[in-house]
């Protein structure tokens, strides 16, 4: 993690938790010519609206202007995660067992390396993904990128 989001984390977690809101996610980085500081923010329900969003928004906004640790311009948006939320830590795993998940891992495992379907379980740091056709173990290590999706 970058410092600014280490930052942030430290300014923000307080916020939310204050709130009984959770941290899902710290973004900052550059696209085109501007800096975009991005927080998602989520509850146990998953159903985070604009006034939440413009509260945190609200109350980080005066955290960073006192603490100043950005040195450049940037923009703050606070939102949900939203329907493909990231998959990070043991918690959001569980919460995902019996849903659409796509998991993108490190090294390929049986020749793929890109997996979409529902995670059946995971218990000991492991995930079981159900395809269409097969099912896989892959452990947590093994996960570059994991996060929810949506079935069309």
């Amino acid at each position: 993690m970058s410092k600014v989001t280490d930052i942030v984390t430290e300014l923000v977690t307080p916020i939310v938790s204050e709130m009984g809101l959770e941290l899902v996610d710290i973004e900052y980085k550059k696209e085109g010519s501007n800096w975009f500081l991005r927080v998602f923010i989520d509850n146990e329900v998953g159903n985070i609206d604009i006034d939440d969003c413009a509260l945190v928004s609200e109350k980080l906004s005066q955290k960073l202007d006192e603490t100043d640790p950005i040195p450049t311009a940037y923009f703050l948006e606070v939102s949900s995660p939203g329907a493909e939320r990231p998959l990070r830590n043991d918690k959001d795993f569980k919460k995902a067992v019996g849903k659409h998940v796509n998991i993108t891992t490190k090294e390929p495992i049986e020749g793929a390396s890109q997996f979409e379907g529902e995670l059946l379980s995971f218990e000991d740091g492991k995930l079981t993904v159900k395809e269409a056709k097969k099912t896989y173990i892959i452990s947590q290590e093994q996960i570059d990128t994991a996060r929810m999706s949506i079935v069309f």
